[in-house]
C-alpha cells in the first residue's frame, strides 16, 4: 500500500534564503484535526490578508488590543518577511488555507523574545495555540533565546491559560488591563511532563520539504 502523501500547500512555494525546512510538521491535533505547521514565507501575503479579514472583531481585538479590521501593506510585508533567527513565524494551514500564526521577535543580541499567536475562530480549542507555543519555544532555544515575554489583555483568559498551563514557570504583572508574562523556556522536568501529556493527544511528524 503506497505511503500517504503529506498535506501540501496548493500554490508552488517560494523558499527565501535561510528557510528552515526542519521546522515543517504534519500534525493531527485535538479532535483529529489534521493540518500542516511550517515557517511563514513571503508568498503567504495573500493568505495572511485573507486570514486576518475573516477573523472576528473580538479575536482581532484580543490580538492587537484595538479595532484593526485590515492589515496595511507594510504590516503584511513585515509579518511575512522574517530572518528565521531573531524573527520567526510559524503558520498552520489546512489545505491551502492559513488558520493560525505564531511568532517570536527579539532584538539582535538579546536572549528574551516577545511571543504572540492567533488562531482562526473556527479552529480555536483544538490545541493549535499550545502547539505553536511548544514549537516556537523549541525553535527559539535552538537560536539562543532563553525566555519569552507576552503581553495579553487581562480579559483574554484563553490565552492566559495557554501560557500558564504550558509547564513553564510564568511570572506576570498587570498594568492598565494588560498582563505581561515572562517565563524561561528551558527544558525543565515540569515542562517535559506537561509536553508529554500534550503529545499523548496529538501526533506531530516531520513534514517533507515542499
Amino acid at each position: 500500500m503506497p505511503a500517504q502523501s503529506p498535506i501540501m500547500d496548493a500554490a508552488a512555494p517560494v523558499f527565501p534564503p535561510g528557510y528552515p525546512h526542519d521546522l515543517e510538521r504534519e500534525v493531527i491535533g485535538d479532535g483529529g484535526l489534521r493540518f500542516r505547521l511550517r515557517p511563514i514565507r513571503p508568498d503567504d501575503a495573500a493568505r495572511l490578508v485573507s486570514f486576518h479579514r475573516h477573523l472576528s472583531p473580538h479575536s482581532v481585538y484580543m490580538r492587537f488590543f484595538t479595532f484593526h479590521p485590515t492589515l496595511s501593506d507594510a504590516e503584511v510585508a513585515r509579518f511575512t518577511t522574517v530572518d528565521y533567527a531573531d524573527r520567526l513565524a510559524l503558520v498552520a494551514t489546512v489545505d491551502d488555507r492559513l488558520v493560525a500564526v505564531g511568532r517570536f521577535d527579539r532584538a539582535p543580541g538579546e536572549t528574551e523574545a516577545e511571543v504572540a499567536f492567533i488562531v482562526a475562530d473556527e479552529f480555536q480549542h483544538h490545541g493549535i495555540g499550545t502547539l505553536l507555543l511548544d514549537e516556537l519555544a523549541r525553535a527559539a532555544r535552538e537560536r539562543g533565546v532563553e525566555a519569552f515575554r507576552a503581553d495579553t489583555l487581562a480579559e483574554n483568559s484563553a490565552m492566559l491559560d495557554v501560557f500558564r498551563h504550558a509547564g513553564f514557570p510564568v511570572s506576570s504583572s498587570i498594568e492598565y488591563g494588560t498582563v505581561t508574562l515572562r517565563f524561561p523556556i528551558q527544558l525543565t522536568d515540569d515542562y517535559r511532563a506537561a509536553l508529554a501529556a500534550r503529545e499523548a493527544t496529538r501526533s506531530v511528524q516531520p513534514g517533507a520539504a515542499t
